[in-house]
């Protein structure tokens, strides 16, 4: 029997670019209610996920590391900011700045992160050729 974690970093990956394409939703409506009276600002909270996921594994490498995440307590979490302070008298904590600068950073990772998926699959692909 041959034991393959071949998927693993793909996997991974996959859960990422969901997390950050739920980003890019979430964003994009935070802009899109900066006027809204009391809108609170939403995110996603997955970073924090998967660096526990990775600590739970100590003195391992990481293709281990990967190979050991629980790909089920690794689904992106929305939340609301109540918590951030606003300056506006609405209670709205959009600020379209900051916004927009998540906005990009966002695309940057989702980016990445298909880069990193589409060569991933290349080294499947060559490995099997």
């Amino acid at each position: 029997m041959i034991q393959s974690n071949v998927f693993d970093y793909v996997n991974v990956l996959d859960k990422a670019a969901d997390a950050s394409w739920k980003r890019q939703e979430l964003i994009s409506n935070n802009i899109a209610n900066q006027d809204t009276p009391g809108y609170k600002r939403q995110d996603v909270e997955f970073e924090t996920l998967l660096r526990q996921q990775l600590r739970n594994s100590k003195y391992q490498t990481i293709d281990d590391k990967v190979g050991n995440v629980d790909l089920s307590r690794l689904n992106a979490r929305q939340y609301t900011d109540y918590g951030d302070f606003s300056y506006r008298l609405d209670e709205n904590n959009v600020d379209p700045e900051q916004e927009q600068v998540k906005l990009a950073a966002n695309q940057m990772k989702y980016e990445g992160l298909m880069n990193s998926l589409t060569q991933e699959f290349q080294n499947l692909q060559s490995v099997m050729k």
